[in-house]
């Protein structure tokens, strides 16, 4: 969700510049600098940016100037001048001060005199000035597009190398059961003889303890996840989410399979294969 987009507009009336920046994140989140005149669009463009952004941390800062200055005056507030004025008389009068600077003394007093301006001018050019903060908004979310066409290829690969890892567990996994075979036989062969050994029991006590150490399942269900996290991938936009959660159900079967391997050779491929996830969910979260 990296992007970033710039505009700006030069016309007879105004010029007007907009920078739009977007960082990864799970929410929406946006901060928003617009010029005076358009403090009261906040929310309007708010809405604007979660339209076409959707999501991440968006930071949107728009500059207008105007080419033709617009009619700006002063009120007076009368009563209140008055009511100012005749308090700071009586002062005066009561300590027979001088009563010279009496008027300027209240007539800068607060509230007295409040400016305003002609909104006339700028929301004639707000239609336009909304166009250039939509079209800065387009080009941050062509650019996120783009990068995110540059990362699938990396991200399929990763998927592809964790099935080829998952194969090639598959294919140790019959000398694995062998070998536990093999180990404890032997070692009770020398820990009681041979031909002390309950064979029947022996078989039903290693089917118990071969059955807590079976991956198949997890294996099956690994390449489910994968399959259908690549079907994901090349299907509908706003799938990142959904990613995100088959990228947490891959790393459990690959956790599940690396705490019952008991196997160097499979325990090398389960660190590659963690290795590889990893670099998937740092890539999942520039996807919407």
């Amino acid at each position: 969700m990296t992007g970033f987009g710039s505009s700006h507009i030069e016309t007879e009336n105004f010029s007007a510049s907009v920078e739009v920046k977007s960082l990864n994140s799970k929410f929406f989140d946006c901060q928003i600098r617009l010029p005076k005149p358009y403090y009261d669009k906040d929310i309007e463009i708010r809405n604007l940016a979660v339209d076409i952004l959707e999501r991440g941390k968006v930071s949107i800062v728009a500059e207008l100037e105007l080419k033709e200055n617009p009619e700006s005056g002063q009120l007076y507030n009368r009563e209140l001048f008055k009511a100012y004025y005749t308090s700071l008389k009586e002062l005066a009068d009561s300590v027979n001060a001088c009563e010279t600077d009496i008027f300027k003394i209240a007539i800068q007093q607060p509230d007295v005199i409040t400016s305003y301006e002609n909104t006339d001018i700028t929301e004639r050019f707000w239609p336009e000035f909304k166009s250039v903060i939509k079209n800065c908004l387009d080009e941050c979310d062509r650019y996120r597009i783009d990068e995110g066409e540059s990362l699938e290829p990396k991200i399929n690969d990763s998927v592809i190398l964790i099935n080829n890892l998952r194969t090639a567990i598959k294919k140790l996994d019959p000398q694995r059961i062998e070998r536990i075979r093999e180990r404890i036989n032997k070692n009770l062969s020398e820990l009681i003889g041979q031909d002390k050994i309950d064979q029947n029991r022996l078989e039903q006590e290693l089917i118990y303890f071969i059955e807590k150490l079976d991956i198949n399942e997890e294996l099956n269900r690994l390449e489910s996840h994968l399959k259908y996290f690549r079907e994901v991938m090349a299907g509908s936009e706003g799938s990142g989410k959904k990613l995100g959660f088959i990228s947490q159900e891959i790393g459990r079967e690959i956790n599940t399979i690396g705490s019952k391997a008991n196997n160097a050779e499979m325990q090398k491929l389960v660190v590659q294969m963690k290795d590889e996830l990893e670099k998937i969910k740092e890539q999942l979260l520039n996807v919407l």
